[in-house]
């Protein structure tokens, strides 16, 4: 016994304006774009592993000092750095040769709050 395949009515189907204006609006929406640069970023270990070190600090916390707990070149981290500084993710001030860097908590909770609008 065999069984046609069923044909789907166009009636009994989506309605193909209402996704035309579901994309429209999905991307008009600046924010997943900024969303998605922010999870680019923290999508590497190291840069997620940097911005938690950064974190738990009291204070901005030097890339001299981030370096050693690494074990990368200060070039490698300066790179992982400016990834999360072009995301917002950490704000960075200079200070004699070195960079002093702490975490944008605004950046991370437009973050969650892009993630939870999403659904």
């Amino acid at each position: 016994m065999t069984t046609e395949p069923k044909t789907v009515n166009e009636a009994d189907c989506c309605d193909p304006e209402e996704g035309s204006r579901m994309a429209a609006a999905a991307e008009g929406d600046g924010r997943l774009a900024d969303a998605a640069t922010l999870f680019k970023a923290l999508s590497d270990k190291t840069r997620l592993r940097i911005v938690q070190t950064i974190a738990r600090s009291q204070e901005a916390v030097c890339e001299c000092e981030i370096v050693p707990m690494f074990g990368l070149s200060q070039s490698t981290i300066s790179y992982h750095l400016k990834v999360l500084r072009e995301a917002g993710i950490v704000e960075c001030e200079k200070r004699g040769l070195w960079g002093y860097c702490r975490v944008n908590p605004r950046s991370l909770m437009n973050a969650v709050k892009t993630l939870a609008g999403l659904a």
